[in-house]
C-alpha cells in the first residue's frame, strides 16, 4: 500500500468532498484521513490522506480529482509510515516537548519534530535580543533575515494586514524570549497549520518556564 497527502481546493458546498472521494474510489483509492486547512470566499482547502494499491495510479488519481467541477489539486506528496495520522504526530511531538530534559533538548525537539510534522525544509528557534539562533535544523536562512521577517510580520499583523511570504511561518515563545520560524518551498502554510504551530510553540514555552 502506498500513501499520499493530497491537498485540494474545492467549493465550500455540500457534496463537493463526497464527489472528490467518489473519484478517488474510482481508481481504487481509499481516503484514510481528512483535515480542513482553511475556509473562506466560498472555497475550502483540504488535505486528504489517500492510500493506493499501486503508485502507477497516482497520475490517474490526480486527473480524476481534477475532473470534479471547481476542484484543483494544489499538491501531492508521499507520506512516510510514521506520518499517516497528522493529529497523532502532533500529539507525539507535544509529548516529547513535555518530556524534554533541559532547554537545549526542548528546542532541538521543537525544531526537528516541527520540520518533520509540517514537512518543512528548515526550522529555527530564534532569539531576537540579541539576534541569534538557539537551535536550527535544515538549510536555514540567516538569523538577520529571520529576525527581520518576524518583526515585519508582527507589524503587519498589528495593522491587520496579511503576512508574507506564505511559505514561511512563525510562532512566539514569549516566556523563553524566542520565536519559532519555519519554511518550505512551493507549499504555503494554511490557517490550520499556523494555528497548530502556535500551539506547539505554546507548549514548548510553558515547558521552558518550568
Amino acid at each position: 500500500m502506498h500513501t499520499y497527502l493530497v491537498r485540494v481546493w474545492l467549493p465550500d458546498r455540500p457534496g463537493a468532498l463526497g464527489q472528490v472521494a467518489s473519484r478517488i474510489g474510482a481508481v481504487r483509492g481509499d481516503v484514510v484521513g481528512i483535515e480542513i486547512l482553511e475556509r473562506g470566499a466560498g472555497r475550502a482547502i483540504d488535505e486528504l490522506v489517500v492510500a493506493l494499491n499501486e503508485p502507477e495510479l497516482l497520475d490517474l488519481l490526480v486527473a480524476e480529482i481534477s475532473e470534479v467541477d471547481g476542484v484543483d489539486v494544489e499538491d501531492v506528496r508521499p507520506l512516510a509510515a510514521d506520518r499517516l495520522d497528522p493529529a497523532l504526530s502532533a500529539l507525539a511531538t507535544a509529548a516529547r516537548l513535555v518530556e524534554a530534559s533541559d532547554q537545549e533538548a526542548l528546542l532541538d525537539v521543537l525544531c526537528r519534530d516541527t520540520l518533520a510534522d509540517f514537512e518543512c525544509d528548515w526550522a529555527m528557534a530564534l532569539r531576537l535580543e540579541p539576534v541569534e539562533a538557539s537551535a536550527e535544523v535544515g538549510d536555514t536562512p540567516s538569523t538577520a533575515w529571520a529576525a527581520a521577517f518576524v518583526m515585519g510580520s508582527r507589524h503587519l499583523e498589528a495593522d491587520g494586514a496579511d503576512t508574507c511570504p506564505e511559505d514561511v511561518a512563525w510562532a512566539d515563545l514569549p516566556v523563553a524570549g524566542l520565536a519559532l520560524v519555519v519554511g518550505r518551498k512551493g507549499r504555503p502554510f494554511r490557517w490550520r497549520e499556523r494555528r497548530q504551530l502556535a500551539m506547539l510553540a505554546r507548549i514548548a514555552d510553558g515547558r521552558s518556564a518550568r
